[in-house]
């Protein structure tokens, strides 16, 4: 109600780019061809799904990565979102509330995570960034889960996902009774994994974490 950006995020499970087989049921007057084992050597790419997920509008924006699930792709993801449709839909907001799982590409432990936030987001866009952390095993408490990424499971049950137009077409034509909307983009950057980020570098980030739980709870503030 305050007009606070609120954002749900995660990454969906990465799908190979392949005839393969896709668990669930198509209405369809024939069965269609699929190749017998799900060789990774046959796929064509890896899609690896990056949702940003707001529950009171009820939208959600995916972008579709072709690399690696890295927290410098996570970030980027945000700060596309946020220039692309975040600071529009939210003219006068200097904060942003994001919820996150405690692992992956945006886990709390994660130093490139907080990084990244900072540079990438937070110092370019003049952005306060609070983020809280699910504990681990509480994901599905995570509203993107539910209310987005299942729905474009079902979406796509039993639907080869052969290409990445594709893959891009299904997330966006989503759709459910109670109003959701979904935009997807692909991002085909390179993204190196292993990134390390020194103490020093740490400590240049202005952060600050919550008095509870603090290593799941903080903020990171433009510098």
């Amino acid at each position: 109600g305050s007009g606070l950006p609120i954002a749900s995020i995660d990454t969906k499970k990465k799908e190979k780019i392949a005839l393969f087989k896709n668990a669930g049921k198509e209405w369809a007057l024939e069965a269609r061809p699929v190749l017998d084992h799900d060789f990774p050597s046959d796929a064509r790419g890896v899609a690896i799904p990056y949702g940003i997920y707001l529950p009171a509008p009820n939208v959600g924006t995916v972008f579709v990565g072709t690399s690696h699930d890295t927290p410098e792709f996570a970030v980027d993801c945000l700060a596309t979102w946020w220039r692309l449709d975040g600071r529009n839909r939210f003219p006068v907001a200097g904060q942003l509330l994001i919820l996150a799982d405690g692992g992956g590409s945006n886990g709390f432990r994660c130093r490139a995570w907080k990084y990244f936030l900072q540079h990438c987001l937070c110092d370019p866009h003049r952005l306060s960034v609070t983020v809280a952390h699910y504990p681990s095993g509480a994901s599905k408490w995570n509203p993107i889960e539910h209310r987005l990424f299942s729905e474009i499971s079902k979406n796509w049950a039993g639907i080869p996902l052969e290409s990445y137009e594709t893959v891009l077409n299904y997330i966006c034509t989503t759709t459910t009774k109670t109003g959701l909307r979904v935009q997807s983009t692909l991002i085909d950057k390179e993204y190196e994994t292993g990134v390390k980020i020194t103490d020093k570098q740490m400590a240049s980030l202005a952060i600050k974490y919550c008095p509870t739980l603090p290593a799941w709870n903080y903020t990171i503030r433009p510098h």
